[in-house]
Order: C-alpha cells, then sequence, then structure tokens
C-alpha cells in the first residue's frame, strides 16, 4: 500500500530543484527504504533519518517544516494537528475518511476507488498519483514559491 520509493525520491528531486531543502524520514523498519530514497534524490546525510525518531523530536521536525508530503500516515496527521501545510497521498482508503480537515493548507490527493487497506501491495488508486501531481499540489499551497 506503500507509494513506490523510487517516486518519493522524484519528489525529492523535484523539490531541491525549486531550491527547497528536503528531509526524509521513516519508521524503525524503514531505514533501507529511506537511504534508498535518499541515495536518488541526493539528499545530504543529515537531512536523513531512517531508522525512526523519537516522537518529541519528529513532531518539533514537523511542526517546523514549511511542508509534510506523505501517505496516508501518521506524519500526516501531525501535520494536520501542527497546522503544517501537507500533501497527503491516499490510496486505498479514501481522503473523506482519514484525512486532512477541509483547509487550504492541505492537499489531498486521491484517485479512488477504494482498496484493500491491508494489501501488500501498492493500491493501484495509489499508484495513479505521479510525482508530477505531488510538486503541482505542492505548488498550490498557499505560501510555497511558484518557481
Amino acid at each position: 500500500r506503500c507509494w513506490p520509493v523510487e517516486r518519493y525520491a522524484a519528489v525529492a528531486a523535484g523539490l531541491r530543484a525549486r531550491g527547497l531543502r528536503v528531509v526524509v524520514t521513516g519508521g524503525a523498519d524503514e531505514g533501507d527504504l529511506v537511504a534508498r530514497l535518499a541515495k536518488q534524490a541526493d539528499l545530504a546525510d543529515t537531512d536523513v533519518f531512517g531508522d525512526g525518531l523519537p516522537f518529541g523530536r519528529l513532531s518539533a521536525l514537523v511542526a517546523a517544516a514549511s511542508c509534510v508530503i506523505s501517505g496516508d500516515t501518521g506524519i500526516a496527521h501531525l501535520a494536520a494537528a501542527h497546522g503544517t501545510p501537507s500533501v497527503t497521498l491516499f490510496g486505498p482508503v479514501a481522503p473523506s475518511r482519514w484525512g486532512p480537515p477541509p483547509d487550504p493548507r492541505h492537499r489531498a490527493l486521491w484517485y479512488g476507488p477504494e482498496g484493500d487497506p491491508h494489501g501488500r501491495r501498492p493500491d493501484p488508486a495509489l499508484l495513479r498519483i505521479t510525482p508530477d501531481d505531488v510538486l503541482r499540489a505542492h505548488r498550490e499551497l498557499p505560501g510555497i514559491a511558484r518557481s
């Protein structure tokens, strides 16, 4: 059900091309995925946290971010709680069930239909979201540079 790491890397590279700093995080069991993403996007080691951060540090990182881009997971909910602008990728569950509150600071990307939330493979609806969709949604957030 996760969006492919290569697509996140393409988004990270696109944001860096706009002159933005990109920091990536992952849970305790996602070190290899985060390392692959960081390598593909040519991120600095100091901006890579792949083995899970203590909640207080993660929360502070999200609160200070100019935007959080993620799947429908805990960090997306943390961004909404902090009021940090976000772009959240949905599939297989619709944003109407777990998405951010209606607010111009948040973009929920969803192409439906709903699928198996416990599936072992990326959901077809999630795979319809492209890196260009994510970069466009990021550009459309209020206060984001339009370059």
